[in-house]
């Protein structure tokens, strides 16, 4: 009785005191946080009251308020999908009127402000409380998980962190966001193709701006703020492609373990605050989980949830929205031609390709002024001859064209061979919209990546570097949890069977991410996959029905996709080292403070290593940097202004005049020069210094 005293009424004045306060605790957990310290535990609970703030509440109470779906998992993803949504358009917002942070954040909590009523008031649907439970243990494991992605990220990576990482602080630290172009690295360098909209590189800045803490910071441990999102919604696709939570667990394991361990340490995960790796854990699951959302309950309300997770893939990441279109064009393609019900599909798929290709169409409109420069500034021909001399081992060369190279495609590990071998026994299952999917999707970007006609012309679409990573679309997950509905019939025996099979494949594959294939992968599996898919294909529907009783979900489902997972875990997480390589070009502390009080305009012309840490550590422009870190288009021209830097810095018999020609081409205020590298001491000391230290010397440009 004491406790029934306790809870909540169901309503006063017509209002819900449970959603009032469920919308409360995580702006009250941050508020809490910020009067803890600014590392550990405090600086965790920041970046975890932050991610909810931003990405799940705004979302949340618009969808509670239009109409909450019965299963809780497509609830958590249609609410990232939401914010994101609403964070876009307060961006443009604020890019239009030129205003700050502070406005984009007061823009968003308005938004959710006005939803917090209609929330409040809206009836919940009937909820079955398994699927609550199994959510809660998928968040809970993400939270276990995230302590070890928070472990292994002890300090910055030197690879596209510090891009991201320059961006996001010149979000974070402008004074006004007039124009999307205060992201870029050159003042007059144009928008970059793939980043045009800092949409991602903006939720960066709001979580350094909510939390208090240095944006690095942020970008250093706000992955394992994202972990358990990443999670929810991993599981929430898998719930909606395979009907049932058992196969939404399976999915995550399998996803878990080819995402997490496919490469050294924990794979994407430690980088999922970037926003090519937020794409692919956090924003694509959340489309697929959607789009199959909407084809199992094809209510309209859903589409306008469908058409934000599409439009904010299309601009955290531009080129990953045709990737994950491939497989998901397999799956429409096999399920029309030889799935049930292809009618009312074909129906639905077409308003779903609708919420799909409109915003985000509307959005490469904007964009195409951006992608025309990039494909004027470079032939086809020559970008291909680019990719094979820089991609090299990950490509080959047939006749004109190109395709990916085989053993690179297999070399991600023994979940993705586990999946070819798998994918004809799960073309049994056919008939089943997963299977459709898993096996048709698998087929669709094999063929894109291995016939040379159609990888030509697809990179040729969009960039080399953007068509090779298709593979990582593979609907890997999908298979194994497809092949553990299959098995899961023979209980402790499929047990025993996927254990082998993980352990087997575990001994004889190891992953491999380095950038020239140094261990490729077998090519066997792909044959596997491509000539047993048909004729699993083939029997599956000469069986038809019989085939039923062994296509139910149950808990062995996911028993048995994860004990396949388990070997690859196990030594995944026995094999952890801590990120704490030390950046030879690392920018001393003095010069940063002394970067940080030029004004934000200034443009620096440095040696190009030296630049690119330059752009991550103070919002100033530069005049050359990494070329492979940018955008090579004729705005930008970055091997051009790497040639310039090169010039300039240690050419040795060229007159003074030249140097300050170099100078006055690219507008440079300010000369910064590494004095253990090679730089014109005689032209140098002409000038007046602004900063020096042991390694350092900061001097102003000649007028």
């Amino acid at each position: 009785m004491a406790t029934a005293g306790l809870a909540l009424p169901a309503r006063v004045w017509g209002l819900r005191p449970a959603v009032l306060a469920a919308a409360a605790v995580a702006p009250a957990l941050l508020l809490f946080a910020r009067l803890l310290p600014e590392d550990g535990l405090g600086l965790a609970l920041r970046l975890a009251a932050a991610a909810v703030c931003l990405l799940v509440l705004p979302g949340a109470l618009v969808v509670r308020a239009v109409g909450w779906p019965e299963i809780p998992a497509y609830a958590l993803a249609a609410s990232i999908a939401i914010s994101l949504g609403l964070l876009f358009v307060a961006f443009a917002v604020t890019f239009a009127v030129g205003g700050t942070l502070t406005l984009t954040l007061g823009l968003v909590a308005a938004a959710a402000a006005a939803a917090l009523v209609p929330a409040a008031r809206a009836d919940a649907p009937a909820t079955d409380r398994s699927e609550a439970i199994v959510l809660a243990a998928v968040l809970v494991a993400g939270v276990a998980f995230a302590g070890v992605v928070w472990w292994v990220a002890h300090s910055l990576e030197t690879g596209d962190v510090l891009f991201h990482l320059g961006r996001a602080r010149k979000l974070a630290e402008a004074d006004s966001l007039d124009s999307v172009n205060v992201v870029n690295e050159f003042r007059d360098g144009g928008l970059h193709p793939g980043y045009a909209f800092p949409l991602w590189h903006g939720v960066l800045a709001l979580v350094s701006h909510l939390v208090g803490v240095d944006v690095s910071l942020v970008v250093l441990h706000f992955s394992a703020a994202l972990t358990p999102l990443a999670f929810g919604v991993a599981y929430a696709a898998g719930r909606a492609v395979l009907g049932h939570w058992a196969g939404g667990v399976a999915v995550l394991a399998a996803h878990v373990g080819w995402v997490g361990f496919s490469r050294a340490g924990l794979g994407s995960f430690d980088s999922t605050a970037l926003p090519g790796s937020a794409t692919r854990l956090l924003l694509v699951p959340i489309l697929v989980a959607l789009l199959f959302a909407y084809l199992r309950d094809p209510r309209r309300r859903m589409l306008p949830t469908l058409a934000a997770a599409a439009l904010v893939v299309a601009v955290v990441h531009t080129s990953y929205l045709v990737l994950a279109a491939i497989p998901l064009a397999g799956f429409a393609i096999l399920a029309l031609a030889v799935g049930p019900a292809r009618r009312p599909l074909a129906s639905h798929l077409a308003w779903a390709a609708g919420a799909l290709v409109l915003p985000a169409g509307l959005f490469f409109l904007w964009l195409w002024p951006t992608i025309a420069d990039f494909a004027s500034y470079r032939t086809a021909e020559a970008e291909r001859a680019r990719a094979l001399a820089h991609y090299g081992a990950q490509l080959q060369a047939v006749g004109d064209g190109l395709r990916a190279a085989p053993d690179a495609i297999t070399r991600s590990g023994p979940i993705l061979v586990a999946a070819l071998l798998l994918v004809p026994l799960v073309g049994l299952a056919v008939r089943r919209w997963w299977a459709a999917f898993a096996v048709g999707g698998t087929l669709l970007t094999l063929a894109v990546l291995l016939i040379p006609p159609l990888f030509t012309a697809f990179v040729d679409a969009i960039s080399v570097s953007q068509g090779r990573r298709l593979a990582q679309f593979l609907p890997v997950p999908f298979v194994i949890a497809g092949a553990s509905v299959l098995a899961g019939r023979f209980r402790f025996v499929a047990v025993a069977a996927a254990l082998a099979l993980g352990v087997a494949l575990e001994l004889a594959y190891q992953a491999d991410s380095s950038h020239g294939v140094e261990a490729p992968g077998p090519v066997w599996p792909l044959w596997v996959a491509v000539l047993g898919a048909p004729l699993g294909i083939a029997a599956g529907l000469w069986l038809g029905p019989k085939l039923d009783r062994f296509l139910v979900q149950s808990p062995w489902t996911a028993i048995v996709g994860c004990t396949l997972v388990l070997p690859v875990a196990v030594v995944g997480l026995g094999d952890l080292r801590r990120s704490d390589a030390r950046d030879p070009y690392a920018l001393t502390p003095g010069l940063v403070r002394a970067l940080d009080t030029l004004d934000h305009d200034a443009i620096v012309f440095a040696p190009v290593q030296t630049a690119y840490r330059v752009t991550a550590g103070a919002p100033v422009f530069v005049a050359a940097t990494l070329p492979f870190h940018v955008a090579d288009t004729g705005a930008a021209r970055p091997y051009q202004r790497q040639r310039a830097s090169n010039r300039f810095f240690t050419a040795k018999h060229i007159p003074a005049a030249e140097r300050a020609a170099l100078l006055a081409r690219y507008d440079a205020d300010w000369v910064l020069v590494d004095k253990t590298r090679p730089y014109p001491r005689a032209f140098v000391s002409t000038l007046t210094t602004e900063y020096e230290d042991g390694r350092y010397l900061l001097l102003r440009a000649p007028e």
